[in-house]
């Protein structure tokens, strides 16, 4: 795929599962949702696996071990090796392993995720900013419990110069009654008592691809993702293709008024979209079609309708998802290179999403 002209969601005749041999999956928003899964995961992730694709979890969640995440996604009905899950703990306990010698001290603000991952890179996780020797401080997602004086921790040190890394700094984070504050919320406030900046890991920044590269040898990768700044830039970023799906943080008046970056190459309702192929967005002249839609710009709005075969028919309206994808291709074609200003709320009413 074009990533760098991406004016339109990509067309694929096959279904994606067999189009790619590795889905790269988010898990939060994606896979599940407060712990519970997201209607329609496990099937489909079961039906791709058994027809041959190999799937990976790869989350900015630091606060569980691979093998923990592994285990729930057993329980939820997602047979899962621990090996393949990668994490944003992973991937910066790399980066701060690539940077500071063997058996180095690191004061951990966060989860056993983010401890786990420094013991396998040879490091020491401690607790207190005054370990003599500390070399670096790490912040990841510690969940609603952690503790405000971890945040007053990780402050003293860093203001005395000691280096200070993030898992990742998605400011927001999927649950079961909705969407809370993430890690990046949590960085904030160390940034605002130290007025450093982190060296960050997670998607959508080079240290969590190369991760996620060194642990599944994706030929292939499609990269499966809930949010635009971290999953669908990661994707930019890494030079891969991306499914959208709107089962997490990302709706779809965000998507319309995706800038260039965060433009997937496909976008779909949920997991099901793995097992289909992609149907195609045509242009003629000014106008976008997608299955039963077509959508233009009109004035300062974008204006969708049932295309004119579809008028006056007994028929029901098409499916919303082939509207929307309709809708994004007018939005972007229109934005070129930045964000779209046209008037979308009587579209997106009109699809009811």
């Amino acid at each position: 795929m074009t990533r760098l002209s991406r004016t339109s969601p990509a067309a694929s005749e096959r279904s994606l599962h067999q189009a790619y041999d590795t889905a790269l999956l988010d898990l939060d928003g994606v896979v599940y949702a407060g712990g519970e899964a997201i209607a329609h995961a496990v099937e489909s992730l079961a039906a791709a696996r058994a027809d041959g694709m190999h799937l990976a979890y790869v989350t900015n969640n630091a606060l569980r071990t691979p093998d923990a995440v592994a285990e729930h996604l057993g329980e939820l009905g997602i047979p899962t090796e621990a090996d393949e899950v990668i994490t944003s703990a992973q991937a910066v306990a790399r980066l701060i392993s690539d940077q500071v010698e063997a058996g180095a001290k690191v004061l951990v603000i966060g989860g056993e995720g983010l401890r786990v991952a420094l013991r396998e890179r040879g490091l020491v996780p401690v607790d207190s900013a005054d370990e003599e020797g500390l070399a670096a401080v790490v912040q990841g997602y510690g969940g609603p419990g952690l503790e405000w004086a971890r945040f007053a921790e990780a402050s003293y040190a860093i203001n005395r110069g000691v280096p200070w890394f993030a898992s990742n700094t998605d400011l927001t984070i999927p649950g079961a009654r909705g969407i809370g504050p993430g890690n990046g919320a949590a960085v904030e406030v160390v940034r605002i008592a130290t007025g450093a900046e982190p060296q960050v890991a997670g998607k959508p920044l080079p240290p969590m691809h190369r991760e996620t590269v060194l642990r599944t040898g994706a030929e292939r990768p499609l990269v499966v993702g809930d949010r635009l700044d971290t999953d669908i830039e990661g994707a930019f970023n890494g030079e891969v293709d991306s499914l959208l799906v709107l089962t997490g943080v990302t709706d779809a008046a965000q998507l319309v008024r995706a800038e260039p970056r965060h433009r997937p190459t496909y976008v779909d309702r949920d997991l099901r979209g793995l097992l289909t192929g992609q149907p195609e967005v045509t242009r003629d002249g000014a106008a976008w079609h997608c299955g039963a839609w077509v959508c233009a710009a009109d004035g300062g709005e974008l204006d969708l309708r049932p295309a004119p075969s579809a008028e006056g028919s007994d028929a029901p309206e098409g499916d919303p998802i082939d509207g929307l994808r309709a809708l994004c291709a007018a939005a972007w074609t229109a934005a070129g290179d930045g964000v779209c200003e046209l008037d979308a709320h009587n579209a997106l009413a009109r699809l009811g999403l």
